[in-house]
């Protein structure tokens, strides 16, 4: 079965499983301006969150998120969402985090002939499908981490994000001195990536750093394999069709702040309506914020066009 079947199943039983006094918390109109949202602040948000929907519910909610993911990337967001817990209690329980505050929601019908999407978000986690018939739309996908590295006795007890981070390490050290030059564009590492917790990303005129068209053959290998870290966290249909749309493209990458672990550090990758980012920089490096982007196509913008050009009603 293909991702958009499996979303529409997953979607169908978490709503059916919802007592009808409550399902229209989760069930809202495609055209909800909430629908293009893009929040991983810890705040309130549309849905019902893991918590309201009880156990049984809950679990649906995790199948529908699953169906997004590879095993290895549902991983990660199963890490995000447990270290809720763990930075309550690193900010001595002040602010009443709780790994059931994520949300469930869903814009539109998914039995219908229009497009329809579903989002699951709370702090450091927010991902949205849109979808019209069997073709999904797979952005934007947000994954962050506080604290990214947890260690024991010198070791890693918990780190999401070491294959984000160790490659780009990798690439940046094997493009050597002069590609370097080309991508460090800054010495110091940005706030939170670019784009921001906010719908429409537009970051600005930022430099574009060093094309991977300019890379010798192994930091090229390297550069396409941290790309595919971020695709990859797709399902295997879903990604495929982004390399498709990808193909001919010649994307770039740019590194802001130090280049080395431990300290501030941030890159990008940028292409024909793709954005990748990752940002390591608070609570002394280690407070990660990672985005896989289609400032064109953003919630499903692309599809609905097409959309609406077959069928103008």
């Amino acid at each position: 079965m293909g991702s958009g079947p499996a979303m529409r199943d997953a979607v169908r039983a978490l709503l059916a499983a919802l007592p009808e006094e409550r399902r229209h918390e989760v069930a809202r109109p495609f055209d909800d301006p909430r629908r293009r949202w893009m929040d991983y602040r810890p705040r309130p948000r549309p849905g019902l969150t893991l918590g309201a929907l009880g156990p049984a519910g809950r679990k649906l909610a995790h199948r529908l998120l699953a169906t997004a993911l590879r095993p290895p990337a549902y991983a990660q967001a199963m890490a995000v969402v447990a270290l809720e817990e763990v930075l309550d209690r690193a900010e001595g329980w002040a602010r009443g985090r709780h790994s059931d505050d994520y949300a469930v929601v869903v814009f539109g019908d998914p039995d219908g002939d229009a497009p329809w999407s579903w989002r699951f978000e709370g702090h450091h986690l927010s991902l949205t499908m849109t979808l019209d018939g069997d073709t999904v739309a797979p952005a934007p996908l947000f994954l962050g981490a506080n604290p990214a590295r947890t260690d024991l006795a010198g070791h890693p007890v918990l780190r999401p994000f070491a294959p984000e981070e160790e490659l780009a390490f990798a690439l940046l050290s094997a493009m050597g001195p002069a590609g370097r030059a080309e991508a460090i564009v800054s010495d110091t590492a940005p706030d939170d990536v670019h784009s921001g917790p906010f719908p429409g990303p537009d970051p600005g005129p930022l430099p574009r750093g060093v094309a991977a068209s300019r890379l010798d053959r192994p930091a090229r290998e390297l550069f396409d394999r941290l790309r595919d870290v971020y695709l990859d966290r797709l399902p295997p249909d879903l990604a495929d069709a982004e390399r498709q749309r990808l193909d001919g493209d010649d994307p770039a990458f740019a590194w802001e702040g130090a280049p080395r672990p431990g300290v501030g550090h941030y890159y990008r990758i940028t292409g024909r309506d793709l954005l990748i980012e990752y940002d390591n920089r608070d609570n002394d490096a280690n407070h990660a914020h990672t985005v896989l982007r289609r400032p064109d196509g953003e919630f499903g913008a692309d599809l609905i066009a097409a959309h609406r050009a077959r069928d103008p009603h």
